[in-house]
């Protein structure tokens, strides 16, 4: 027997869900009337690949073809196999979890996980915690049993993010990212220590973002060129540091609202502007000399700082489920905390 073949009399010994098309549904596409009438638990592309599975029975026979026409009457029964499990492995990473139920769960990231296993990180990541931590609660991400990553935060930024567990949550919230909140339906706040005081002290940067030269950085880039992306980022600064008179390099605290989610968005923006995020070792390096300027022990503690310093504060949404608003903030973490008190004196 060939692999096909097993994989079909798996499928079809799986416990079936049968539907009843009625004169409604005459004349749809059996992939369009199986969507719409067991989504949100299966996408029309998921129902698509168990049709051509051979998962999909009409009166006892083996239907393979999406595009299929429903006739009044017909009896479908959709084998629902059991979610494949993940490729990456469960490890137990701690996690500090602000709120999980059965469709989501939100963290606080801390600094130096990186959230997706990739090259250099098959490990360790946010991804191997979560499938250690909600285990058989994972209802599949398209038919495999994994967290839904809809947003990441860089390795070096800590904060709030929020991972779906069902494959109905993935699409909706993916959907909420991919509008950027025009909906009204989601609010990302990031606060960062960077060098100067930015002029003026709120303002909109609106800089299209496109691939750097050594393509694993961005940049801002002409509209026109063809990788450019929009990219839009509200800055209000909260608190400044040093004296406008005084010899040493200044710094402030400044919040950024995300109105796109582009790859480095508020590190490549804040550098546009003459204002990069202290510790950034990748849109920063040309203010590594400003920590010498510093007193000590500041300069010391900025020389010392290994990371960005950004973090991810405020993250707001609609549950996918309940439609309700909900609102999640993580304080600074203690790293940035002690920088940031640091700076608070001189």
């Amino acid at each position: 027997m060939s692999a096909h073949n097993e994989e079909r009399d798996e499928l079809i010994e799986a416990t079936p869900k049968v539907v009843v098309a009625d004169v409604g549904d005459a004349g749809q596409r059996l992939d369009q009337f199986l969507a719409g009438r067991l989504g949100p638990e299966l996408s029309r592309s998921r129902v698509q690949a168990l049709v051509r599975q051979g998962a999909v029975q009409i009166a006892g026979t083996v239907v393979t073809e999406a595009r299929h026409k429903i006739r009044p009457g017909d009896e479908i029964a959709i084998a629902m196999p059991a979610p494949e499990p993940a490729e990456p492995q469960g490890e137990d990473i701690p996690l500090e979890i602000l709120h999980e139920d059965d469709a989501l769960i939100v963290i606080n990231k801390p600094a130096g996980l990186v959230v997706h296993p990739g090259a250099g990180n098959w490990t360790g990541t946010l991804v191997n915690a979560l499938i250690h931590h909600c285990g058989e609660s994972l209802s599949g991400i398209g038919g495999v049993r994994r967290p839904g990553i809809v947003h990441r935060l860089d390795k070096d930024t800590s904060g709030v993010m929020v991972v779906a567990k069902t494959d109905h949550a993935h699409r909706a919230l993916s959907e909420a990212f991919a509008d950027h909140g025009r909906a009204g339906d989601l609010r990302r706040a990031y606060v960062a220590l960077v060098w100067g005081i930015p002029a003026p002290p709120s303002g909109v940067i609106d800089a299209p973002l496109g691939r750097a030269a050594d393509r694993v950085r961005r940049a801002v880039v002409p509209a026109g060129r063809a990788d450019a992306r929009h990219a839009l980022t509200r800055y209000m600064v909260e608190e400044r540091f040093g004296e406008a008179q005084d010899k040493y390099a200044r710094a402030s605290l400044v919040e950024c609202r995300l109105e796109t989610g582009r790859t480095h968005q508020i590190r490549v923006h804040m550098a546009h502007i003459g204002h990069p995020v202290i510790g950034d070792q990748d849109y920063g390096q040309a203010f590594r000399s400003k920590a010498n300027r510093l007193p000590e022990p500041l300069a010391t503690k900025v020389r010392a700082f290994p990371r960005q310093a950004l973090h991810a504060r405020i993250l707001e949404f609609r549950h996918p489920d309940t439609h309700m608003t909900m609102r999640f903030e993580a304080p600074m973490p203690e790293d940035m905390e002690e920088l940031v008190l640091a700076f608070r004196g001189i």
